[in-house]
């Protein structure tokens, strides 16, 4: 039985034809298994189409009409934590170009006849202010006690570095280097975008790691200190501005590259 399924297989894809088991085989299987390997938005996507298709679909199901109604289901979807608010444009075009890029490794992987995403529109995305630190602010915010010491340090390093925080999460002493100049440096691969880099670090920044040690440098850190916790400590700062923690990584872009004047080592001068 399994050398005729095998010689049934290779026939198929040798003519183009779809195998019928690859077709009945389990999409949100493979679809969880991608997400595994992925940051935590995949698995947001996951689960809103888990939601979509009330948690069961083949291959043989993905279709150019399935794909376009998820496309509208997420443009009129409720936030999956916050069920009182809807899911924005932006992270709705963010969430289909996620999906899409399953759709993708699944046609690549030849589980899919062809490519759904030559047939699918994007969600176009709209521009929005986005809100950052001023130098001053910065400072106010540094000299403002914190009740959890790790989310300050780990704030204040997104500030000085630009790194996003799912890469501050997985961050590990071995990342961090000395420069050939004497100076600090990162070397590490960005979780989004699987490149690469080696970026210099001040001083200021490294000091806020804390004793060097093994494992990761912010320990202590979750994720779920973004959100309310580092609400509550802007808030007692004074500042009236919505800053999330991706915000931190807008204020370096800011510091750095708008004002030259400034240097690395004097950002949070106390």
């Amino acid at each position: 039985l399994i050398s005729c399924r095998r010689q049934e297989a290779v026939i198929n894809e040798e003519f183009g034809f779809m195998d019928r088991h690859k077709m009945r085989a389990d999409f949100m299987a493979y679809f969880k298994e991608v997400c595994r390997k992925k940051d935590h938005k995949w698995h947001i996507v996951y689960l809103h189409f888990e939601k979509f298709v009330n948690g069961k679909c083949m291959f043989g199901e993905i279709t150019v009409d399935l794909c376009n109604r998820f496309r509208d289901y997420l443009l009129h979807a409720r936030q999956l934590k916050h069920t009182d608010k809807m899911v924005s444009r932006n992270s709705a075009a963010s969430y289909f170009s996620l999906f899409r890029g399953v759709l993708k490794l699944a046609y690549r992987d030849k589980y899919l006849r062809e490519n759904p995403n030559d047939f699918l529109e994007k969600i176009e995305s709209r521009y929005i202010h986005k809100e950052f630190l001023t130098q001053d602010e910065l400072k106010t915010l540094a000299s403002t006690p914190c009740d959890i010491p790790v989310l300050r340090n780990a704030s204040l390093f997104s500030c000085l570095t630009g790194l996003r925080i799912s890469d501050i999460l997985n961050l590990k002493w071995e990342n961090l280097c000395t420069a050939p100049d004497l100076g600090h440096c990162i070397r590490l691969r960005t979780q989004k975008t699987q490149t690469e880099a080696l970026l210099p670090i001040s001083y200021e920044a490294y000091a806020l790691c804390g004793e060097p040690g093994t494992g990761k440098v912010f320990k202590e850190l979750r994720r779920c200190m973004t959100g309310y916790p580092l609400k509550a400590w802007i808030k007692k700062a004074g500042i009236q501005k919505h800053i999330t923690f991706h915000c931190l990584r807008h204020s370096y872009i800011f510091l750095f590259t708008r004002n030259k004047k400034l240097t690395r080592n004097k950002l949070l001068d106390r």
